[in-house]
């Protein structure tokens, strides 16, 4: 059962994150459902802790859009899964009539989520959904939770029997679709794990493979 307060953090109670909360809940696992939400709570956790000021709302949005481009409806989709969830953030929060300046706080949370080594640099909702998607997936950061904290993200969104191995599985069939996605992320991992006939690209075979002649 979900939490209202875990450690002062809650969910923002407002229309547009209940619109989101149903949205994602119809179009979602329960595992992604959980994850995102998760990843939103590890996300306002590390703010707290570090002090960073956030717009709640807009970290709530990028978290549980953040994995909607693994989802059924995007099995014809070419792009990265996670320019999916980040066009659908944007048309989503268009729609409710928000600034352009903040829409591409959430677009950018989401597009880059899987891309290290720059969301830290960013504006804190950017930075604060890449910290909780690593945290939740790969335990980045796990010392820096409480004992108490990490059980009670866990107890009100559980991560089921085999997390692990299920996220891995959704990865898989979220983009085993569009392996050339996959190129330059590692994104790649997932498919070369699931599938052995799965074939990574190499840059310097690409380099070398061009029609430069020198």
């Amino acid at each position: 059962m979900a939490a209202d307060d875990i450690s002062g953090v809650r969910i923002p109670d407002s229309k547009l994150t209940r619109e989101v909360t149903q949205l994602i809940r119809d179009a979602e696992s329960d595992l992604l459902f959980y994850h995102s939400t998760r990843v939103y709570f590890w996300g306002a956790l590390t703010a707290k802790r570090k002090g960073l000021m956030f717009d709640p709302e807009l970290l709530y949005t990028a978290a549980m859009f953040h994995d909607l481009g693994l989802t059924q409806s995007y099995r014809g989709s070419q792009l990265r899964f996670e320019v999916d969830g980040a066009n659908a953030a944007r048309d989503f929060l268009r729609s409710h009539g928000i600034s352009e300046r903040d829409i591409e706080k959430v677009w950018t949370a989401v597009a880059l989520h899987t891309t290290p080594g720059i969301p830290e640099h960013m504006h804190p909702e950017i930075a604060l959904v890449q910290a909780g998607a690593g945290m939740d997936v790969v335990g980045r950061g796990y010392d820096h939770f409480t004992d108490d904290q990490r059980e009670a993200v866990i107890a009100a969104y559980p991560r089921g029997n085999d997390f692990k191995h299920e996220i891995i599985e959704a990865f898989y069939h979220g983009m085993k679709h569009r392996p050339d996605s996959t190129f330059g992320t590692f994104n790649d991992d997932f498919l070369a794990f699931k599938d052995p006939d799965f074939q990574r690209g190499n840059l310097c075979s690409i380099i070398l493979g061009s029609r430069w002649e020198r």
